[in-house]
C-alpha cells in the first residue's frame, strides 16, 4: 500500500462519501449514543457456564453415573446407553476440571 496521498478520483470519492454519511443524522445518533450493552443471549449463558463453581457431591456424583453409563455400555453394547454416556462424560470432565481448579487456587 501507498503511504503518499490518494489519486485525485479516489480523494474525490472518499470526500463524497463522507460528505453523504456526514448528513445521515440517524447514523451520527447511532454513533454518538452506541453503547455496547449486555452481550447476546448465548453469550452470556456460556459466560455463567463457564464461571459455575461445582460442589464435590455433585462431581461424584455425576463421575458415578457417567462410570455407571460406561460400564453398562460395555456390557450391553445398546446404543441408546451409549449414546447417554456420550452426552454425559463430556459436562463431567468440565466439573471435575472446575473442581480441581477451584481446589487448586487455594
Amino acid at each position: 500500500m501507498s503511504i503518499g496521498r490518494l489519486p485525485e478520483h479516489e480523494q474525490r470519492i472518499l470526500d463524497e462519501m463522507e460528505r453523504v454519511l456526514r448528513r445521515d443524522r440517524r447514523l451520527d445518533r447511532r454513533l454518538r449514543t452506541f453503547s455496547p450493552g449486555r452481550p447476546p443471549v448465548p453469550a452470556r449463558v456460556l459466560v455463567r457456564i463457564a464461571s459455575c463453581t461445582p460442589r464435590p457431591r455433585s462431581v461424584a456424583a455425576a463421575l458415578a453415573v457417567s462410570v455407571a453409563l460406561m460400564v453398562s455400555g460395555i456390557v450391553t453394547s445398546e446404543p441408546a446407553v451409549i449414546w447417554a454416556f456420550a452426552v454425559v462424560w463430556p459436562p463431567t470432565l468440565f466439573l471435575v476440571f472446575r473442581l480441581l481448579c477451584r481446589w487448586s487456587e487455594h
